[in-house]
């Protein structure tokens, strides 16, 4: 499991200055940290192809068909659509492939970039070494909204960095310089489906398609990830379809050998794989799924055991599935459905009474007594506020705000309204918390 989830990891947390949002994953990068042209790669010792074929289990043919599409180094590619269902291992697999390779790219996932002007900002922001930090107040290098300023910005933005490239290569080696391979520039988008459900998905997509068209830029890759199948894009408009490339759900084997990867007692989770993993398999192949049924299991299945290092013999494998039967099918019931409080009726003993009139008096009762339902709604909605409350106002302007923070005088009427305002977005927090009783 662990080779299968650390590339992701890695990779997001060396390119977290680039997210859209700058809180969505953690770094240890300084404050006054300024990116590079070796941002560009991973800055990491580059994988080989034996230990990249070794991480990704069941991905042999697709890693390989991958490095046949990308080509040499220099080699202009055509578009390329990876795609298949959730957690099959394509952004992990694409991002390490470039590892290997040690080829400068850039990365956008249309989940964090959840609209044209995010996503647009966010590969700027990366093309031109720009973070956004409280000292750029939280602002992209580029304010862009329209795919024709976009293009603009990008070709230029394109051309600085091949120029970087080229004027560097032959120098150094790469190798000890930590700078990435070759002058080409490759554009990865994730979560390409998500575009869909966007206000102007029926223009942008179109535009993605024929980015390389529009650029008639040779020097530029693009690479597409998503978790729908081609059919999915047709568009009745003239382009190069991207070549497809499918990544096939992991079968039991493909399964076996992930989890058993990194395992401090090799055999005992290999008894206690032969238990869960085919009923498991019937329900979902799912990694992330599968991971979080498995760890709370595992617990229970060694729960017996005094010494966690011990190899399990046959009598001991009996007395482990004995103990852990029960908790298999409540545990594949619980972990593949959404589950939501039921509506709690009105009781009339005393016990409520009781509870009902001290809440009355102002006592608070623990969280296990409160006699009333709250909706997941109405759950999101309370941390949403909280998450609100904390942000400051400069990074919710760069994010929702249409006009962005580039006018001051806006700016500062929005800070003389709060100023006049009888309660900050944390006391209404505080106060939406009392009035709902919690």
């Amino acid at each position: 499991m662990a080779t299968e989830e650390s590339p992701q990891v890695t990779r997001r947390a060396t390119r977290s200055y680039s997210a859209s949002n700058t809180a969505i994953e953690s770094t240890n990068l300084p404050e006054s940290y300024k990116p590079t042209i070796n941002d560009l790669g991973f800055r990491q010792q580059p994988l080989r192809l034996e230990d990249l074929l070794s991480s990704f289990p069941g991905r042999r043919s697709q890693i390989l068909e991958l490095l046949r599409l990308l080509g040499p180094l220099n080699s202009p590619m055509f578009p390329i659509l990876v795609y298949g269902g959730p957690s099959t291992g394509k952004t992990s697999v694409t991002l390490q492939v470039f590892r290997h390779l040690n080829r400068p790219f850039i990365y956008s996932s249309c989940i964090t970039c959840y609209s044209p002007r995010i996503l647009f900002e966010s590969i700027l922001n990366q093309l031109l070494f720009h973070r956004k930090d409280s000292g750029h107040s939280y602002s992209s290098v580029k304010r862009c909204e329209r795919p024709s300023d976009f293009v603009n910005y990008l070709r230029e933005a394109l051309e600085n960095v091949l120029t970087n490239l080229k004027g560097n290569s032959g120098k150094v080696s790469s190798k000890m310089s930590g700078r990435p391979d070759g002058t080409m520039v490759y554009l990865v988008f994730d979560n390409l489906e998500r575009i869909r459900d966007w206000d102007k998905s029926s223009t942008i997509l179109p535009f993605l398609f024929n980015l390389n068209d529009i650029l008639k830029m040779p020097e530029v890759g693009l690479i597409f990830i998503s978790n729908t199948s081609p059919d999915t894009y047709y568009l009745n408009i003239g382009y190069v379809e991207p070549i497809p490339l499918y990544f096939p759900d992991y079968t039991e084997d493909d399964l076996r050998h992930i989890f058993m990867a990194n395992q401090t007692n090799s055999r005992l989770y290999a008894s206690f794989l032969d238990v869960v993993l085919r009923p498991f398999c019937r329900v979902t192949r799912q990694v992330d799924e599968l991971a979080a049924a498995f760890s709370s299991l595992f617990k229970k299945y060694s729960e017996p055991l005094s010494d966690k290092e011990v190899a399990p013999n046959e009598e001991m494998k009996r007395r482990l599935f004995s103990h852990i039967r029960p908790h298999i099918a409540s545990a594949l019931n619980e972990t593949f459905q959404v589950r939501s409080q039921p509506l709690l009726k009105a009781e009339t003993n005393e016990e409520t009474k009781k509870t009902n009139s001290s809440r009355m008096l102002g006592i608070r009762e623990d969280f296990d007594k409160i006699d009333f339902h709250m909706s997941t709604s109405a759950k999101y909605l309370l941390i949403s506020a909280f998450l609100a409350s904390r942000n400051p106002a400069t990074l919710d302007a760069s994010l929702f705000d249409s006009t962005g923070v580039s006018d001051s005088r806006k700016r500062k009427r929005n800070c003389a309204y709060w100023k006049n305002f009888k309660y900050s977005p944390r006391a209404c927090y505080n106060l939406t918390l009392e009035y709902m009783g919690i």
